[in-house]
């Protein structure tokens, strides 16, 4: 009773395949892939994978991305799930005005980070970090409540949007410095510390808000990127994203 979990992002499709549909499930294989060779999928990477029996995935690219990708499992046999934000689940509540239209990779990295702190001690609010393309900043209370978030720019679309805005700017990616005193690095450490700035406020909204600390979580290829740079303390984790889908598909496949 394998389980596939799929995570749609911007730029490229990570996927991980489970022992069962359950938090905890043992690995059985993963690998990511970009946007563009998805039709490499059938006869590379999943040419050996065994069929599963239940997908779920989360897609934050266009209706079309996820049709090629769904023809690569046709061999399958077994129709994929696709997540959508609701008013409530697996524990969380949505505060959203319009809670469908909140990004399904938010809502279900919100998931596997409330579930992660659970099982790590009482409950406490919690500020959840992604840092891909795009930068969102989410604020949960610590009954589970999603209170709002922030979504901002990433690296490389700083970067490209000076470029493209500004003369003279087109210069190779710096280091993070404190005091900039070239080019490259006044960029980096920009858009660096911009990132940082908003983590850091959040931080600060949920505190006041809930009087409470929160526990900061950050996930997300670009994660790394920002350890040295914050200065709140935070845990980086891998596959938040595929923790939020095993607990979901626990709920949705009941096994």
């Amino acid at each position: 009773m394998t389980f596939l979990a799929l995570d749609i992002g911007n730029t490229r499709l990570k996927w991980a395949q489970y022992a069962f549909p359950r938090p905890h499930a043992q690995l059985l294989a993963q690998g990511a892939e970009f946007l563009e060779n998805i039709e490499k999928l059938s006869d590379g990477a999943w040419h050996e994978l065994a069929a599963p029996s239940h997908i779920l995935g989360c897609a934050v690219a266009a209706d079309a991305v996820k049709r090629r990708l769904q023809e690569q499992m046709d061999a399958w046999d077994v129709a994929p799930q696709w997540v959508v934000a609701s008013e409530s689940e697996a524990g969380l509540r949505n505060g959203y005005d319009y809670p469908t239209r909140l990004g399904s990779d938010r809502w279900v990295a919100m998931i596997g980070a409330y579930h992660r702190m659970l099982g790590q001690g009482p409950a406490r609010p919690m500020v959840v970090v992604m840092v891909g393309t795009a930068v969102t900043v989410e604020a949960l209370d610590a009954s589970g409540k999603f209170l709002g978030g922030l979504i901002l720019p990433g690296h490389g679309i700083m970067l490209r949007a000076l470029e493209s805005g500004t003369a003279g700017l087109h210069v190779p990616t710096g280091e993070v410095r404190e005091f900039p005193t070239n080019t490259s690095d006044a960029l980096t450490s920009g858009g660096t510390y911009a990132i940082a700035g908003a983590v850091e406020r959040m931080v600060q909204h949920v505190r006041m808000h809930c009087g409470a600390e929160p526990k900061c979580v950050m996930t997300g290829g670009a994660g790394w990127k920002m350890a040295p740079s914050m200065s709140v303390p935070f845990e980086l984790v891998d596959n938040l994203i595929f923790e939020g889908l095993l607990q979901l598909a626990a709920v949705r496949f009941e096994v």
